[in-house]
């Protein structure tokens, strides 16, 4: 059975089974009882995880082409695959659960907020990102690629860029290199005023990157609180932790 590749899905299938192997073997070390697999497409990855023993596996994929393409090459995944976009998806287990996937490049950063939405069941994130996307999710203060992303993601999972994966290893090739990281939950998240003004307080700062902090966040504190040595800096300078403390002096 043939299928076609869709351009307006962003579809690029991943070919190479060595880095499918590595994947398979990150997610493997999490041990994980319950896993949905984002975007199976043409089952790369999908036919190691369902082999996985004792897992309560699932798959999601808006592509109705290759949700049939799928059960008539994998009879057993009959049952297992919800035809649906990710970002409109209700959580599809009731407890904690693994996430995994080869994430369509055009909607990363909203599958992301979709993580963070549901973070109290999602203790392990293994992802395949377009490189720039898994370097900023990555990246730590003080570096260029720092942002929005990486301080919101970093608030919740400690992140560890695994390897980057080139573009052969696709069909079609994209025009990107990709990378694939893990997310795992922390520990401790840092005691903020609450997560909404967190969000608001982070997308705020780097909406104006290149100014002072002050600059950029006057209208979220009063201008005795501004005065403050740390609003002389830039947002990329600042750790998560020092965000999510200054949204205690947020009016």
């Amino acid at each position: 059975m043939q299928y076609t590749l869709k351009k307006s899905l962003g579809q690029h299938f991943l070919k190479d089974e060595n880095i499918c192997r590595k994947i398979v073997a990150a997610i493997e070390e999490e041990h994980p009882k319950q896993l949905l697999e984002v975007g199976p497409g043409a089952g790369a990855i999908t036919k190691y995880l369902m082999q996985l023993p004792g897992i309560d596996f699932r798959a999601i994929e808006l592509d109705e082409e290759k949700i049939t393409y799928l059960v008539h090459t994998y009879p057993a995944l009959e049952g297992h695959l919800i035809h649906q976009s990710f970002l409109d998806a209700a959580v599809p287990f009731e407890n904690s659960f693994m996430l995994v996937g080869n994430f369509p490049y055009n909607i990363s950063s909203q599958i992301l907020f979709k993580v963070l939405e549901w973070k109290s069941q999602i203790p392990v994130v293994v992802g395949m990102f377009q490189k720039e996307v898994a370097q900023r999710v990555a990246a730590r203060e003080g570096s260029k690629t720092y942002g929005i992303l990486s301080v919101l993601v970093q608030a919740y999972y400690d992140v560890s860029y695994l390897f980057d994966v080139n573009e052969q290893c696709f069909n079609p090739p994209p025009k990107v290199k990709s990378g694939v990281i893990k997310l795992r939950i922390r520990s401790g998240v840092p005691s903020m005023k609450s997560e909404a003004l967190f969000f608001q307080l982070v997308k705020t700062a780097f909406n104006q990157r290149r100014k002072m902090l002050r600059n950029g966040v006057r209208s979220l504190f009063d201008e005795e609180t501004l005065r403050m040595e740390i609003f002389s800096k830039r947002a990329e300078q600042l750790t998560v932790q020092q965000f999510a403390e200054l949204t205690f002096l947020m009016k």
